[in-house]
């Protein structure tokens, strides 16, 4: 079975528009029972952990070095895209397949829950990292579409991450009195609605004064919810992003609720080099670039391990978390060879 057909069978479950595998949801299970048996056919020894990440391990010879391992995680947004995520899955098995048994043990992960529809998203790399006992790897290496449309506009394949974006995230609830919507005179009302799209619109002129800066209302509820009653309480989601803290903060200025803030982290020198190396084997040019979007990966990085990410050119103009995601086979073909050569390198090279 191709890497091709491999995500078109994750992506057919739980049936369209797009990709619909919340982080939780039986879909979510059932993607990540499917990839276990691809890791069984492997040949790889699978197992899981507390938080339900999913592990296939090809042994090395020297089975007692600390393991390098590549993956991302198999949970999309509502009607996402059939890339985003899997691609770094199926992509890593075939790596890894590709690669067979070096000094080190090779491991393809799968983690929970990284979308964080409802939550603050990278679960299961959170849970992992918090609760880390064993050895931590000696690398770890995540293949991702570029999700933007940086790639496509410079004509190029393939990037290696530099660096993954601040964030804050979180929640505003804003408060105000039910009434009725036809006896309520305007100048009496206190509509909790109006002020939500109040702070949504000084958000985003926030964002826009910050150089790098992104801010975004994704979600908002509204209660008593009922087209003739004044709204008495509204929630928004707050999701900004920029490449420091320091940025985020000058943002979040204008925000009246304490939000989760993720510090900015970088990709480390030698999986950076790994990867670099391999783009230049392919002939390809060698770009970098800084991730907006939150990965597996900065969690991983944050927490001490050797992490280097490749980003693969998105097509359409970079549009992701959409049914109309799409990278090249070729590209995907090239990072998969990339990926494969990364892999055998740091497998060898990486200091105990």
């Amino acid at each position: 079975m191709t890497l091709l057909e491999r995500l078109e069978q994750l992506h057919a479950i739980g049936g369209g528009p797009g990709a619909n595998r919340l982080g939780g949801s039986a879909q979510e299970d059932e993607a990540h029972e499917l990839v276990a048996g691809w890791m069984r056919e492997a040949g790889l020894e699978v197992e899981q952990d507390e938080a339900g990440n999913l592990y296939g391990r090809l042994r090395g010879r020297r089975p007692e070095l600390p393991e390098v391992w590549a993956g991302s995680h198999l949970d999309t947004v509502p009607a996402g895209g059939r890339f985003d995520g899997a691609l770094g899955v199926v992509g890593g098995l075939e790596a890894v397949q590709r690669a067979g048994q070096q000094e080190r043990t090779l491991t393809v992960v799968a983690f929970r829950d990284e979308e964080g529809c409802s939550g603050p998203g990278c679960v299961g790399s959170r849970a992992l990292c918090a609760a880390w006992s064993d050895p931590k790897p000696a690398a770890f290496l995540e293949l991702h579409i570029e999700q933007g449309p940086r790639l496509e506009e410079a004509g190029a394949p393939l990037a290696v991450v530099t660096a993954i974006a601040a964030t804050a995230k979180g929640e505003v609830v804003f408060e105000g009195r039910e009434g009725h919507a036809g006896t309520t005179p305007m100048t009496g009302r206190s509509d909790a609605l109006v002020a939500a799209a109040e702070f949504v619109l000084e958000l985003r002129d926030a964002a826009a004064a910050v150089d790098g800066a992104v801010a975004t209302v994704g979600r908002v509820e509204v209660e008593p919810g009922a087209s003739n009653v004044i709204p008495a309480r509204a929630r928004v989601s707050v999701d900004v992003r920029a490449p420091d803290l320091t940025r985020v903060e000058e943002v979040l200025a204008v925000v009246p609720t304490e939000l989760s803030r993720t510090a900015e982290v970088e990709m480390a020198p030698e999986p950076m080099q790994a990867l670099r190396e391999q783009l230049e084997a392919l002939g390809v040019p060698v770009i970098e670039l800084a991730s907006g979007a939150g990965h597996d990966a900065g969690i991983l990085a944050a927490a001490g391990v050797p992490t280097g990410m490749l980003f693969v050119r998105s097509l359409n103009g970079g549009i992701s978390h959409s049914p109309d995601e799409l990278s090249a086979p070729q590209d995907i073909a090239q990072a998969v060879t990339a990926l494969e050569g990364a892999l055998t390198r740091l497998a060898v090279s990486v200091d105990e």
